[in-house]
């Protein structure tokens, strides 16, 4: 561990915290209709497209409605993607030629990045076209990420509102998400990475001879515009196989750090958002500063870890004194890819810069740590919706222990909220644990796991919990691409995202109908760091309970053989 390296994370942590209130006050007036700096320039593009499809911006509808009209969107998507995929080899655009992908694998890939995910079971520069690249993987990283969004945001309003059986508008919202938010923020990401080496072009793969003699193949392709709105939207996946590892797509340290600030800029945001919504800004800060302090707490041991080689890892490389190096692009260093990887596993984005396979087995275990929670911030709203399913267990459970009523913004959380917020608590680790060990129950399952022991149970653990998280990373010490994975991850990703989202709309729309209360004495605050300290240790405390068997039998194991 070094300064330098310690200074590099402070520099984007800094930069973050600077960003939550203006990032956060503009995403509430884009939402809420209020004026904004950019309404000279969307007013007009948005009021003439709800004139188009004859939306009423004032006609709001319940949860119910709010979701069914979500899945419709989200699900069409889907099958006009599945058709891309299937028959990309007839279409324009793909100068490598490549071929219709199998019906497993465009399920995969369309499940994957509709939901978010962003898992790839394929090579990107061979097995896509540029045309899947634009209108299938690109596409969806805007509109999977403004489904996100607009769930929180009608939790949001659920939490807020007074005796109100309306949520929103989905159209209005999904619409708002893309025009006012990602859209811009991705169009000023790409003019910002393309001076830097990010390339952008639609030249075919080129075949140049190199310094020895060799033929190498080099392609090429629109990468800085699908890079921007994957880290922004925390999306995942990569243009190339490599991911953020490629030096077409992550070329050296600066845009590293700029991408490690692009995945945290709106997850950060959100919980002061929910205080704009609410009245109470300090109810958002309280929220915000207990995920800080979890993302600090990932990516400092990870970053620990990875400067403290195992014995093995010091017999078989030759010069450890800069850490564990295997798997990390020197531009990058041990420092870089420990903050690339706190990221990405805590803002569920999934893009990798570094082989998560090669980091030592305590490292590799707080890749999956920061995944098993699912609530360290959280890709954009989604990740908010996971907060608040702890956030109404952290006050059920202080009301219980102090004989004071369960309460959060005024409103009595009551048998039908934590309900709710059991199911979408639980769909997670079921999935994730169920499916493991179905994995390991099916002797050709088994066989897809390159590594054997403990290693390989945190690969196949890794794979369900990345994808039921709707993470996307990999650690790729596990041949996924067979029909059985394409088919089983698929469905866990589909679980992950759809279930927590519509149990928390769910809890969202029944509070919604509910009067706020006047504070009294009898009141436990949410507002205070006795609250935010309370948060961490649930948090905490549900994910050892549910994950520590699990991460004995792998990760914690592997440490113990290396020692």
């Amino acid at each position: 561990m070094t300064l330098a390296g310690w200074l590099q994370a402070a520099i984007v942590f800094g930069v973050i915290v600077l960003l939550v209130r203006p990032v956060g006050t503009y995403l509430y007036h884009v939402f809420e209709g209020k004026h904004t700096f950019l309404d000279f320039l969307f007013n007009p593009i948005e009021r003439g497209f709800f004139r188009i499809l004859r939306i009423d911006q004032k006609k709001e509808t319940g949860w119910g409605g709010y979701m069914i009209r979500l899945l419709i969107v989200d699900f069409v998507l889907m099958f006009f993607a599945y058709l891309v995929l299937r028959f990309q080899g007839h279409l324009p655009l793909n100068p490598t030629h490549a071929p219709g992908m199998n019906p497993a694998l465009a399920f995969n890939t369309t499940i994957s990045f509709a939901t978010n995910t962003n898992w790839q079971a394929y090579a990107g520069e061979v097995q896509v076209s540029y045309l899947s690249q634009m209108i299938v993987m690109t596409m969806f990283m805007f509109t999977s990420a403004a489904s996100g969004i607009v769930v929180s945001i009608a939790v949001m309003r659920g939490i807020s509102r007074r005796e109100s059986k309306t949520v929103g508008n989905f159209y209005v919202d999904f619409t708002r998400a893309i025009l006012r938010i990602l859209l811009p923020l991705a169009i000023v990401g790409t003019i910002i990475v393309i001076p830097l080496g990010v390339i952008q072009n639609f030249n075919a793969p080129k075949k140049v001879t190199t310094v020895e003699g060799k033929t190498q193949t080099i392609p090429g392709g629109p990468v800085s515009s699908l890079e921007s709105i994957k880290h922004l939207g925390n999306n995942g996946g990569g243009f190339y196989n490599a991911n953020a590892a490629h030096p077409f797509e992550n070329p050296n340290p600066i845009t590293n750090v700029i991408f490690v600030a692009m995945m945290l800029l709106v997850p950060c945001a959100m919980p002061y958002l929910l205080g704009k919504y609410i009245g109470n800004t300090r109810q958002g800060w309280v929220i915000f500063v207990a995920l800080f302090l979890l993302l600090v707490l990932i990516f400092g041991f990870t970053y620990w870890f990875e400067s403290t080689p195992t014995k093995q890892q010091t017999r078989l490389v030759v010069n450890t004194s800069a850490g564990n190096t295997e798997g990390k692009e020197v531009r990058n260093g041990v420092a870089g890819s420990s903050l690339f990887g706190a990221a990405t596993v805590s803002a569920t984005t999934g893009s990798v810069d570094s082989s998560h396979d090669s980091f030592t087995p305590l490292g590799g275990m707080m890749m999956l740590w920061g995944m098993m929670l699912n609530t360290v911030f959280g890709a954009k709203g989604a990740g908010m919706v996971n907060v608040m399913i702890y956030v109404i267990f952290t006050v059920f459970i202080a009301g219980l222990m102090v004989g004071r009523t369960p309460e959060f913004n005024g409103k009595k959380i009551e048998g039908r909220e934590v309900k709710l917020a059991v199911i979408a608590l639980l769909a997670h680790p079921l999935t994730i644990l169920a499916f493991v060990a179905l994995s390991f129950a099916i002797p050709s399952a088994r066989a897809a796991i390159l590594n054997k022991g403990p290693h390989g149970i945190t690969e196949i653990t890794y794979a369900f919990t990345s994808a039921t998280a709707n993470n996307g990373s990999a650690m790729a010490g596990l041949n996924a691409t067979g029909t059985y994975y394409c088919i089983t991850t698929g469905i866990a990703m589909l679980i992950g995202r759809f279930a927590i989202l519509i149990a928390m709309a769910a809890a969202g729309g029944s509070l919604a109908k509910k009067q706020i209360v006047p504070e009294s004495e009898g009141t436990f605050r949410t507002d205070t760091w006795l609250f935010a300290g309370l948060l961490i240790g649930i948090i905490i405390i549900i994910g050892a309970l549910t994950f520590f068997p699990t991460l004995a039998l792998g990760p914690i194991a592997e440490q113990f053989l290396h020692i």
